[in-house]
C-alpha cells in the first residue's frame, strides 16, 4: 500500500552509492527478519497486525459500546510518549476537524505534560461532560501520567461513586506487576496488557493505540488489516521493498551526504500528529551512541511561510521526506468572481486539493534546486487501512535503518537522565544526595 519515490535524491547521490547502501539495508533486513540483532527481545510489534486475537478486538469494541450506552461523551486518555502519540495521530487524522459526530465521544489526552493550566482547563471540560478515562502506563509511576491519573481518578470517584468509577476507568498496563496493575486489581478496573516485547513507540497496534481509536468510533479492524497487508509486502526481500529503499537512502544521505536532519513534510493538517509520532519513533530509536539523524517536521503549506526560507536557502544540513496523499475525501471547488480583485479567476473550477498538489510539487522542485534532497512516501487516502499501513511501514523501516546506522533500535537509555534531576529537585525520597549535588550547580 505504501509507495516510495526516490527520484528527488538522484542529483545528490554518486554512482554506485545507492547500490552499496541497499546492500547494507538488505543485511539489516536479514537481522530484523531473523531476530538476531540488538534489542531482539522487543520485536513483538512485527507480528501484531496478523496475530492480534479476535478477543482483544472484541474487548475494545465492548468498552466502546458500554460507554456509549452510558452516554459518555468525553474520554480522557492518559499517557505520554508512545502511550499516546499513535492514538493521537489516528484520532486527529480520522476525525472531522471541527465537528464531533453525534454518538461519538470527544477523545482528549492528558498525562503528556506537567502544565497546571492544561490540567485545570481539561478538568473544566470534564465537569461539563459525561466522562470516562483510559490510563496507559506499564509501571503506573511515570510522573506525568501518574499525576494526571491521580487527579482524574479522584474526580471520577467523587462524581460517579466508587462502584461506577470502576466502570469508567480502564487501565492498559503490565500483565503482572507495577503500581497501576496492583491498583486495577484492587479497584476492579478492566485492564488490557502492554506486551512485554513491545516498546512504547512501537505500540500503536496494541491496546495502547487500538482502544482509544476504537472508543473514538473508528474501525480498528480495517487499521489492522491495512497494517497486515503492508507487513506482507515488507517481509519480501527485494529491490522494490519500500522500507529497505527508505532505510538505504536516508542512511546514504546522512553518512555520505552529510545530512544531519530529516524533515517529515505533510500537506494535510490531519497528518500533523503523524509527524509527532514519527519523530519519537526515529528520535528515540536512532539517537544514541553519538549517532542518529535528527527528526524534524513541517506542516505545509503553512510552514512555507515560516520555515520555507530556511529550508530553501539556509545551511544545507537537511533532507525531506514528504508524506503525500493520493486523493482527498472531500471536495471544495474554487468559484469565479466578476470583479476578480484577488486575481484568482484563473483557478475558477479547480479543486482546492489540485492547488495543494501543485504547491507540493512546486515546493519539492524548488527545494531540490536549493540543495535539499527529496523522498516521497505516498498513501492513497487518509483512512484506517492506510494509517495502519503507514504505521507499520515506518516501524519496519526504523528497525532496518537503525541497524544500518549501527545502533540498537529498541532501547532508550538516555531518557532517564532528566528524570533523575527532576526527582532530585522535587525532593523525591531516595534522591537526597542528588538533590544536594544539583543545588550546588544552580
Amino acid at each position: 500500500m505504501i509507495k516510495i519515490k526516490l527520484e528527488g535524491c538522484n542529483s545528490f547521490v554518486k554512482p554506485g552509492e545507492y547500490a552499496a547502501y541497499m546492500k547494507k539495508a538488505f543485511d539489516a533486513f536479514d537481522v530484523l527478519r531473523d531476530e538476531n540483532g540488538a534489542g531482539n527481545d522487543f520485536l513483538g510489534w512485527k507480528a501484531l497486525p496478523s496475530e492480534t486475537p479476535e478477543s482483544l478486538i472484541s474487548d475494545c469494541e465492548a468498552i466502546r459500546d458500554a460507554w456509549k450506552a452510558k452516554g459518555v461523551d468525553l474520554v480522557v486518555v492518559i499517557g505520554i510518549g508512545g502511550s499516546y502519540l499513535g492514538a493521537k495521530c489516528a484520532v486527529e487524522a480520522l476525525s472531522h476537524a471541527f465537528v464531533r459526530p453525534a454518538g461519538r465521544p470527544q477523545v482528549v489526552f492528558a498525562g503528556n505534560n506537567l502544565s497546571e493550566e492544561y490540567l485545570a482547563e481539561l478538568m473544566d471540560l470534564a465537569k461539563m461532560r459525561n466522562t470516562a478515562v483510559i490510563v496507559i502506563s506499564k509501571s503506573g509511576t511515570t510522573t506525568e501520567p501518574a499525576v494526571a491519573f491521580r487527579i482524574f481518578k479522584e474526580y471520577i470517584e467523587q462524581t460517579y461513586g466508587k462502584a461506577e468509577a470502576a466502570e469508567r476507568i480502564v487501565a492498559i498496563t503490565d500483565a503482572k506487576k507495577g503500581a497501576l496493575k496492583t491498583l486495577s486489581t484492587q479497584e476492579g478496573y478492566k485492564t488490557f496488557v502492554v506486551p512485554d516485547n513491545v516498546g512504547g513507540r512501537f505500540s500503536v497496534l496494541t491496546p495502547v493505540g487500538l482502544l482509544p481509536i476504537a472508543v473514538a468510533g473508528f474501525d480498528i479492524r480495517a487499521m489492522l488489516k491495512g497494517a497486515a497487508e503492508e507487513r506482507e509486502a515488507l517481509l519480501v526481500k527485494s529491490e522494490d521493498n519500500a522500507a529497505i529503499r527508505y532505510a538505504a537512502m536516508r542512511n546514504l544521505l546522512h553518512t555520505e551526504g552529510g545530512k544531519a536532519v530529516e524533515i517529515l513534510v505533510t500537506y494535510n493538517p490531519k497528518l500533523t500528529y503523524l509527524a509527532e509520532w514519527w519523530k519519537q519513533l526515529y528520535g528515540e530509536s536512532e539517537g544514541k551512541d553519538g549517532k542518529g539523524i535528527f527528526p524534524a517536521s513541517v506542516a505545509n503549506t503553512a510552514d512555507l511561510h515560516s520555515m520555507g526560507q530556511f529550508i530553501q536557502e539556509g545551511s544545507r544540513v537537511m533532507f525531506e521526506t514528504v508524506v503525500s496523499v493520493g486523493k482527498s475525501q472531500r471536495e471544495v471547488v474554487i468559484g469565479s468572481d466578476a470583479q476578480n480583485l484577488d486575481q484568482l479567476n484563473y483557478l475558477a473550477g479547480q479543486h482546492v486539493e489540485h492547488c495543494n498538489a501543485m504547491a507540493q510539487l512546486g515546493t519539492q522542485l524548488a527545494h531540490i534546486d536549493g540543495g535539499v534532497p527529496q523522498m516521497e512516501v505516498a498513501i492513497e487516502k487518509i483512512d484506517e487501512a492506510n494509517l495502519g499501513a503507514i504505521f507499520y511501514f515506518f516501524e519496519f523501516a526504523c528497525g532496518i535503518s537503525a541497524y544500518v546506522l549501527g545502533v540498537n533500535p529498541f532501547n532508550q537509555p538516555g531518557v532517564e537522565a532528566y528524570k533523575k534531576n527532576m526527582f532530585a529537585l522535587l525532593r523525591k525520597p531516595g534522591y537526597e544526595a542528588q538533590t544536594e549535588a544539583i543545588l550546588k550547580r544552580i
